[in-house]
This record gives C-alpha cells, sequence and structure tokens, in this order.
C-alpha cells in the first residue's frame, strides 16, 4: 500500500495508507461520531472544505449506493479513517469507499489512530490538517500548512448558481441553497410540496415575487457570519411576509437576523443521537447534528423564544418568533439513516402554512 503522512497544525505527524484520490490536501480538520451512514456524511456539503475523520473503527462495510448521496458533487476536501472495508458484501453495494472517494476526487488516509487523533482535537480544539504524501520533507510541508488560509467563501462555493424547479401539487416552497442536503427535498417531496431552489444571495423581492407560500432556509458549511449583511436583510423581509422554517446554517442565520449573538464550539456537535429536549413539553429526542457555531444566550433578544435544548450543554437547538410564522432547529430534522422521529416537524410547517393562509384570507 501507498504510504501517506497526516500531518496536523500543531506539529504532530500521524503515518497512514492511501485512501481515495492522489494529491495532497489542506482543510479544517473535524470529526464525526456517526456509526452508520458515512456515504451520507462525505456527501453532506456541510462539511465543505474540511476533512472529515470517522471515529468509528471501521468504515466502507456497506460500500456505496446510488440512494445515500446527500449531494452530487461533495465538497469535502478529505477523509480520515482508522480501517476500511475493500470489499463490501451489502447486495446494494455498486463501489468500495476506496473507489467512491477516487471517483469524487476525494484525498483519503486510512490506518489512523483515531482515538490518538480525537483526543488531540478534544485538548487543543479544531485546527488545520493536511493529508500528504510521504515523500515530502516534513519540515516544508508544515511550513505550508501553518501559511495555508482557508477559504470563509464555503457557502458561494457550493450553493446552486441558477434557480431550479421541483414540481408537484401542493404548496410552493422556495427553498434558499445555503447548502443544501437532498434529505429536505426528499421530505417535501413526501408532502408534494412544489419546490424551488433559489441561491444563496437571491434577493427577498426576487423570491416574493414567485408568490411562495413557504420558505425554507437550509443547512450549509461555515460560519454564518461570513455571509454578506444582505442575506440577512433578505431573511428580515421574507419572514413578514411568508412562513419560514431553518434549518442548520439557516438556523443561525435566522438567530442572527433577529438579534441573536453567534459563538464558535470548542468542539461542536458532530455525529448523531444528540439528546434535544423540547422546551415546552421536557420531551427528550435524539438527533443528527453538524455544527461548529451556536446561537449564544447572551443578550438574547426578545423577539425570539427558545423551542429546544441539547440536554447535555443546554446550548440552543431551536427557535421561534414571537410575532412571525417562522421557527428553526439546529439539528437535522430528516435523515437518510439512522432515526426519523423528527420529521414531524416537516408536518408543523406544513401546518404553520396553512394557519397563515386561513388567517390572511
Amino acid at each position: 500500500m501507498t504510504k501517506r503522512i497526516l500531518l496536523l497544525e500543531d506539529g504532530t505527524i500521524f503515518e497512514g495508507e492511501a485512501l481515495g484520490a492522489r494529491g495532497n490536501v489542506t482543510g479544517e480538520l473535524v470529526f464525526t461520531s456517526r456509526a452508520v451512514g458515512y456515504q451520507e456524511a462525505i456527501t453532506n456539503q456541510s462539511y465543505q472544505g474540511q476533512i472529515l475523520m470517522f471515529t468509528y473503527p471501521v468504515i466502507g462495510n456497506v460500500g456505496i449506493n446510488s440512494d445515500d448521496y446527500e449531494s452530487i458533487y461533495p465538497s469535502v476536501k478529505g477523509v480520515i479513517v482508522s480501517d476500511t472495508v475493500r470489499h463490501p458484501s451489502h447486495p446494494d453495494s455498486q463501489i468500495n469507499l476506496d473507489e467512491f472517494l477516487c471517483d469524487k476526487n476525494i484525498i483519503g488516509i486510512s490506518g489512523i489512530d483515531t482515538d490518538a487523533l480525537m483526543a488531540i482535537i478534544e485538548e487543543k480544539g479544531t485546527m488545520k490538517a493536511s493529508i500528504v504524501s510521504d515523500e515530502d520533507e516534513p519540515e516544508h510541508l508544515k511550513s505550508q500548512l501553518v501559511a495555508t488560509v482557508l477559504s470563509t467563501r464555503q457557502v458561494e462555493s457550493i450553493s446552486t448558481e441558477k434557480a431550479y424547479a421541483l414540481p408537484n401539487s401542493g404548496y410552493k416552497i422556495i427553498l434558499i441553497d445555503f447548502g443544501l442536503k437532498h434529505s429536505i427535498l426528499r421530505e417535501l417531496s413526501k408532502k408534494e410540496a412544489s419546490v424551488i431552489v433559489v441561491p444563496f444571495d437571491t434577493s427577498a423581492e426576487t423570491i416574493l415575487s414567485m408568490s411562495p407560500e413557504g420558505v425554507i432556509l437550509s443547512t450549509g458549511p461555515g460560519n454564518p457570519e461570513d455571509l454578506d449583511v444582505k442575506v440577512l436583510n433578505t431573511i428580515a423581509e421574507i419572514q413578514t411576509q411568508v412562513p419560514v422554517f431553518a434549518i442548520g446554517l439557516g438556523h443561525q442565520l435566522f438567530a442572527l437576523t433577529n438579534g441573536a449573538r453567534i459563538e464558535k464550539m470548542a468542539l461542536g456537535h458532530r455525529g448523531f443521537e444528540h439528546p434535544i429536549q423540547e422546551v415546552a413539553t421536557g420531551r427528550v429526542e435524539f438527533a443528527q447534528q453538524n455544527h461548529a457555531y451556536q446561537v449564544d444566550r447572551e443578550d438574547f433578544p426578545e423577539d425570539l423564544l427558545v423551542t429546544h435544548q441539547e440536554l447535555n450543554d443546554e446550548s440552543i437547538e431551536g427557535l421561534r418568533h414571537k410575532s412571525y410564522p417562522a421557527f428553526s432547529v439546529q439539528f437535522y430534522p430528516e435523515s437518510l439513516s439512522g432515526q426519523s422521529d423528527l420529521n414531524y416537524l416537516y408536518d408543523d410547517f406544513m401546518a404553520m402554512i396553512d394557519e397563515f393562509i386561513e388567517t390572511k384570507n
């Protein structure tokens, strides 16, 4: 096997074996605790520009199939695993993980002590890392890594460039694409919604001219404060006109729009089975998450109501506007793999549209 090196920003070096495409890559090192759904994770646009490390010891056991994509063109930069399966036996498997990463031009490394790597992340937080050939000089590679400036234009690089429609017989929903997961489209299809996906920087005037009955702010990568203030102005206008449902990055943008503050987390919430408590009822459900930023409780705006919180650290996981038909969740209410108990939030959104239309008439 071809040897590769994983080099961390703090100078730590791990030696491993080549996985996926050839070449060198640098990005922000993040992790996921997922035991299932690795194809869903790798194709999730929220990992744009990042190197994704799987803490689960063996990845690739069911191969890759045509149904579990969250995007057609994954934007994750690299993948790190402890071990991978070269000959998956699942009947739906079409190619193995190594072949998939090669096909999508994603550079990976296997044979890494992910427990030791996770310990470093827990101690020092997220940092830059490089996956490189073992033929290069370590000191030269480290100087290159330290000098690399990571892009903050993550949403712009993956949002659709042109609007497109997914017609159906139900409500007309405008979906603003900040790096959407295809699972959102699947859930809307189940509701027979007629969806128009628009670029992240589409103006409120353009969106409202399409006469939507609801608007969804999608998931996506990065720091919401890196986006132009025009995006917040668009959300501010839309929420006064039609029902809004915001997810993931959309939740953070919804919070910023209404006067909340955003802070970066030490480790972030990544993976499955984060316990989420509904504040009003005390009900606890488990959700899939992937975010490094959260809504700050300090100087929290009076216009918003906290509806959900993470049970372990009490971080804000859901919001509702007190005056407008608009709500948001930090977690994913939809998933290709794992639990689907939170899909009812799409029903809540449709019920909100029903009520808004009845009130308006």
